[in-house]
């Protein structure tokens, strides 16, 4: 630190400077959007019956920890992203490896793969209930239908823009594909799988949710149709509140992943 320059010393200020107004913006703008919504709802500008407000969604919230029905709502609905996110992530890569692997079977496959990955994934959700039933199964597999074509073509196309150059000296000493898919391919498409995994996990949660809408008898997208139906808003806004938070845990977990790698390679 000792060796540090005047002038690096001062951008180095001037960074930290910067990221705490940011932090301070973002808490503040949290803050003064609370506030203004319990002012706007204890005056009776907005109808508190409608849009609820902080103050009734932390009381309600308290209440289903108080009787820990929300610990199962909140678990089911965990449990179900986060197997669909493995799932998705496991045969994303698989199937991208095999495309590669295969030039003739990524050209066969790959106008089905844009039709299903543009395809409305809610108009699924009710085939697949027929399908399987109404089951944890389905909402995981309607949790897959959101990401997997998209990540699968995502994938495909970070492998083969990998550098031809490495590959060339791959097949120079005598190597075969499968050389070229380990030793250099897979190695440098690992910043590709973790910011496809960033993106994936988000659109997993949206699945799930749309599978609880329709199939679930626990989870947080339950939670949401039901107190719409019955017009409880408290229960609505802080199931909307919860996914916001589990959707924001979820990323940082990935983004945690992906600072770990960077420092280690």
């Amino acid at each position: 630190m000792n060796n540090i320059s005047h002038g690096q010393k001062l951008f180095l200020t001037r960074l930290r400077r910067h990221r705490l107004i940011v932090r301070f913006a973002r808490v503040l703008i949290l803050v003064l959007f609370l506030v203004l919504w319990e002012i706007c709802a204890d005056t009776g500008i907005i109808d508190s019956f409608i849009f609820s407000s902080p103050s009734r969604i932390a009381l309600c919230f308290w209440e289903m920890v108080s009787d820990r029905s929300i610990f199962l709502h909140i678990g089911v609905t965990l449990y179900e992203t986060i197997v669909s996110f493995l799932l998705v992530t496991l045969f994303s890569i698989l199937i991208a490896v095999l495309l590669w692997y295969s030039r003739k079977l990524s050209e066969i496959l790959e106008p089905y793969l844009v039709v299903l990955n543009s395809l409305p994934k809610s108009a699924l959700a009710p085939l697949l209930i027929v399908w399987l039933g109404a089951t944890p199964t389905t909402i995981i597999v309607a949790g897959m239908s959101v990401a997997i074509f998209g990540s699968i073509m995502n994938l495909y196309t970070s492998f083969t823009t990998v550098d031809r150059e490495k590959i060339k000296l791959i097949y120079t000493l005598h190597g075969t594909r499968r050389h070229a898919l380990f030793k250099v391919v897979l190695p440098s498409s690992v910043p590709a799988v973790i910011s496809n995994m960033k993106v994936n996990i988000g659109l997993c949660l949206v699945g799930v949710v749309i599978g609880e809408f329709l199939a679930a008898r626990n989870g947080l997208g339950y939670l949401i149709i039901y107190s719409s139906q019955v017009f409880k808003m408290d229960w609505l806004i802080m199931s909307i509140v919860l996914l916001c938070i589990m959707a924001m845990a979820l990323y940082a977990v990935i983004g945690a992943v992906e600072k770990l790698y960077e420092k280690r390679f």
